[in-house]
This record gives structure tokens, sequence and C-alpha cells, in this order.
């Protein structure tokens, strides 16, 4: 069984830093990419990056690059997305998703979704 369990939110001032982390298991680490995406009140659901597994290869949305980066830790099976200098618009419940590779590229996905969703995790930014 795929299960992906996302940690690390919490709250942060304007300008912090903050690193998520999504624990993967119930599938070959190699064979599938996971992103993050984010879904804040009264807003549609955003994807803002993933990670080919098999060769570490990402993806990240335009408007927050240079502040997310997304990583991954064979040893643990476990992505992280490293988010930098944070506004409160970026205030909203962080997921992440895993789909198992079919063609080489995530980004559509974060367009269209992923297969597997875990839990989110809430991150709050203040002014």
């Amino acid at each position: 069984e795929v299960q992906l369990q996302a940690s690390g939110g919490g709250l942060v001032q304007a300008g912090g830093s903050l690193r998520l982390s999504c624990e993967a298991s119930g599938f070959t680490f190699d064979d599938y990419f996971i992103g993050w995406f984010r879904q804040a009140p009264g807003k549609e659901r955003e994807g803002l990056s993933c990670i080919m597994n098999s060769d570490g290869s990402t993806h990240t949305r335009e408007s927050v690059k240079g502040r997310f980066t997304i990583s991954s830790d064979k040893s643990k099976n476990t992505v992280y997305l490293e988010m930098t200098d944070l506004k409160p618009g970026d205030t909203a419940v962080y997921i992440c998703a895993a789909e198992k590779m079919v063609v080489p590229g995530c980004g559509v996905s974060l367009i269209y979704g992923m297969d597997y969703w875990g839990k989110g995790t809430q991150v709050t930014v203040s002014s």
C-alpha cells in the first residue's frame, strides 16, 4: 500500500524558512516521482515541485523558483521541500503525492495531479 506522510509544517514569520518532509513507503522509491502541492482556503490546488527519484531530476513551478527547493534522500525514502523567504501568501496545507514513472518528466503531473496522495501539513506564515 502506497503511503505518504508529510511533516515539518508550522507557524513561521515572513522571511523565515521551513523544511517539509515526505516519507514514502509501500512502493519502490526509484520507480516513482514525488511532488509537493499546496492548497489554500478558497484557492485551487497548486503543484509546486516534483522530483524523479530514479535520477534526481526536478521540475519546479516558476513562481516559487529560487525560494523552494526539492530534494530526496533515497536511504530514507524521503523527499524534502526546503522553503525560504516565506511570505504570507505561502500559507496553505502542503501535500505530497506520488506517481509511478511511465515516461520521463513529472512537470505535467504538477498540473494534473498524481495517483497517490498523503495527508497534508499546515504551513502558516505571519506578516
